[in-house]
């Protein structure tokens, strides 16, 4: 099996995000086979703008297109903000779902997890986020689901993420999305062969 390359995003620009800690977490807990690259040109990227977009689109979208569609997979950490996602989250994957059709998200694996200091590790938030993704027609991983309540509680001193719980099950999340891209590239290899 061949390494496998995903592209984690955080949906917060917060120095001190509890989800881009737990992005750090899966970069450092990464399953054998899986290499981990974080991208934080979120606070870059303009407003969608229709009219921006051409055939020569702002250089930071089309970065942030080249690396999605370079990535065997996407992984979002995202906060729940007003039971939804955040702004800046929705606007990068406005940018990237276009040409449509045929974007660089259409068919792309994604899983998804978040924290949140509050009760209920933002489910609503990721529910939100699947809507999103629903449309765009990529491949969401639809179990196990990682939802991080109380998330202050679970980091050291130094904003790491220590929680023996919640890297465990963010070990099991990662192997699982590691073991789903694997298939999917083997039966894609497979078809492929069968049409030649």
């Amino acid at each position: 099996m061949r390494e496998v390359t995903i592209l984690a995003i955080s949906g917060s620009l917060r120095q001190g995000s509890h989800n881009t800690a737990l992005l750090y977490a899966a970069r450092k807990h990464a399953p054998a086979g899986m290499m981990i690259e974080l991208y934080d040109g979120l606070g870059d990227l303009p407003p969608y703008n229709q009219d921006l977009d051409t055939t020569m689109p702002p250089p930071e979208v089309a970065d942030i297109r080249l690396r999605i569609a370079r990535a065997d997979g996407l992984l979002i950490a995202s906060p729940e903000y007003n039971y939804s996602v955040p702004g800046v989250l929705k606007n990068a994957l406005d940018w990237a779902s276009r040409p449509n059709p045929g974007s660089c998200l259409v068919d792309k694996p994604i899983a998804l997890l978040g924290a949140s200091p509050g009760n209920f590790g933002t489910a609503r938030g990721q529910l939100a986020l699947r809507q999103v993704l629903m449309a765009t027609r990529s491949h969401v991983l639809g179990h196990p689901e990682l939802l991080v309540f109380g998330a202050h509680q679970r980091r050291d001193s130094g904003g790491h993420v220590t929680d023996t719980t919640t890297l465990e099950l963010l070990r099991q999340l990662l192997e699982r999305f590691r073991d789903e891209i694997a298939t999917r590239q083997a039966l894609s290899a497979r078809s492929q062969v069968t049409c030649a």
